[in-house]
């Protein structure tokens, strides 16, 4: 299936620049194992020592949150988008 996977500026530097970066996955876990594959250095990013997704990101699949759907192993189907977005916090 191929999936869209939005990155934010944060992480641009690593794609070479670009915001949006086509994969073939079937779930959120895999989408970000392709872009990583392509750009070493995303799933460091994203995911944890443990391949869990790091508290500071979200990850939004077709505007829902995936920590209230199946996580990383929440499905994609051709043509979603995944959005790797930082968590803002101030105060």
């Amino acid at each position: 299936m191929s999936v869209t996977v939005r990155l934010p500026s944060q992480l641009r530097a690593l794609v070479g620049g670009v915001g949006e970066v086509p994969v073939e996955a079937g779930t959120v876990r895999e989408a970000i194992v392709a872009v990583d594959a392509a750009f070493p250095g995303i799933a460091f990013r994203v995911l944890d020592d443990r391949g869990a997704l790091r508290r500071f990101v979200n990850v939004f699949v077709a505007d829902e949150d995936v920590r209230f759907l199946d996580g990383l192993d929440t499905v994609v189907v051709s043509g979603q988008t995944v959005s790797l977005v930082p968590a803002v916090a101030g105060g």
